[in-house]
């Protein structure tokens, strides 16, 4: 393929994806192998204004040290202005308890977005090509990770962009041979030994020998599956919106209305994965959603429960400890609940209050101190305007609370034990202010700001 070649294909995939404009500065990621070289001298050929960035990862000794020296040659003989900087990878990833790999990534993704603000470029340019696509594809496969996977790399990705998607890698470097540049090689690529090098050196020079067309049969298929994958997402979303509600910090699935969809699975995981479930907990969510209410599952970040035909979610929290108020005053819990206590003269001024997070009591019938807890199995209290007494969770059901609701609800309780308030909901009969009261104890509950 001739360099002209080359140039009009990238020219119109850059075109068709809308992912650069001349008017505006892109940075370049460099590493001095054959691909970002490639792409650095198209995107110059074409006429658009770059920035190279190379990072040194100290991983390799004296060839990264080649390599930094290679990119700062190329950028002073193409006049491209250069950035440069250098990774302690191997003590990040110790340090974060992350793969080389991992930590390689991360800081090499961190630092461009850091640059790109720096210097007000519109995006990052990175090399990869179409075999680069067929090799995520088949790792993709290999993993499991579902149709968005085999849809391969993305052209666009945020402000990350990739021109060369478009061209292989043997057309990569029959391009840099027919114009006569050099570039460096990564040993490291040379070794089967980690999985996309396994593929790139075994696996598809063995599938070429089935097929000579591997390559380009499966980057046709990942294009087929990413123009499925839109109609895939648009019918997924709509599922969700018919399915999802979102109030008061909980996320309420409606289960009959989720199985009444043509793939209930499929909008499960949809949902589910952005809350940090993984594929095997919604198998095994969805093969018990007939469960009866109070099944209970955790993504670590997030608890799930089945409560009355609904799936809900919520942010875990930790049972909060009890809090032991001696006297009156201001109290904080851990998790930034402020609870404030006064007496206040029942007098003509005295109005009792309506709000949900304020209550009156009868300051007679107090015993100090007051503790602040979660609700217990077991617990009673006579609800304000009822005679007999009646169980907090039963109370809560009533309320239409869900179970993890529940869980979250506070109680205030006497010295006596006895419930004075059930916080946010009704206080307790015996507590409450009457004709013959005196004073009044005036409790409110806020969070701190």
């Amino acid at each position: 393929m001739s360099d002209s070649t080359i140039a009009n294909i990238v020219s119109a995939f850059i075109a068709r994806h809308g992912l650069l404009d001349k008017c505006h500065t892109y940075l370049v990621a460099l590493s001095g192998g054959a691909d970002s070289v490639a792409l650095l001298l198209l995107l110059l050929e074409l006429g658009y204004d770059v920035e190279g960035v190379h990072c040194n990862f100290h991983l390799r000794g004296e060839e990264s040290d080649r390599d930094e020296s290679f990119v700062k040659q190329l950028c002073s003989i193409k006049n491209v202005p250069l950035h440069l900087v250098h990774f302690e990878t191997r003590e990040y990833a110790s340090l974060h308890k992350i793969s080389i790999e991992m930590a390689a990534r991360q800081l090499r993704y961190a630092y461009f977005e850091q640059l790109r603000n720096d210097i007000n470029a519109d995006a990052i340019c990175v090399a990869h090509h179409r075999n680069d696509n067929v090799e995520t594809v088949i790792m993709n496969l290999l993993r499991g990770t579902g149709i968005h996977g085999l849809a391969g790399i993305k052209p666009r990705n945020g402000r990350i962009v990739r021109p060369l998607l478009c061209v292989s890698r043997s057309e990569i470097e029959n391009y840099l041979e027919v114009i006569g540049q050099d570039y460096v090689t990564d040993s490291t690529n040379l070794v089967p030994d980690v999985t996309r090098n396994k593929i790139r050196l075994e696996l598809l020079p063995l599938m070429e020998t089935i097929n000579e067309s591997a390559v380009n049969n499966i980057q046709r298929t990942a294009q087929y599956l990413s123009e499925a994958v839109k109609v895939y997402d648009d019918g997924i979303d709509k599922g969700i919106a018919s399915v999802k509600t979102i109030a008061d910090g909980f996320t309420v699935i409606d289960i009959g209305s989720l199985l009444d969809l043509p793939s209930p699975e499929c909008v499960l995981f949809a949902i589910l994965n952005d809350y940090g479930f993984t594929s095997s907990q919604v198998t095994q969510i969805f093969a018990n959603i007939s469960l009866q209410t109070g099944r209970t599952f955790s993504s670590g970040t997030y608890d799930l429960v089945f409560d009355r035909g609904k799936i809900v979610i919520a942010t875990c929290m930790p049972m909060p400890s009890p809090i032991l108020m001696p006297e009156v005053g201001t109290y904080i819990m851990n998790d930034g609940l402020r609870i404030n206590m006064a007496t206040e003269l029942i007098d003509d001024c005295f109005h009792i209050s309506r709000e949900s997070n304020r209550v009156n009591l009868n300051a007679a019938k107090i015993r100090f101190p007051l503790t602040l807890r979660s609700v217990q199995a077991g617990d009673r209290f006579i609800p304000f305007g009822m005679k007999g007494s009646k169980l907090v969770s039963d109370y809560l059901t009533d309320c239409k609370m869900n179970v993890l609701q529940k869980k979250r609800q506070l109680v205030m309780t006497d010295a006596s034990g006895n419930i004075v308030w059930l916080v946010g909901k009704r206080i307790d009969d015996r507590y409450k202010i009457t004709n013959v009261s005196n004073e009044a104890l005036v409790i409110t509950v806020s969070k701190n700001k």
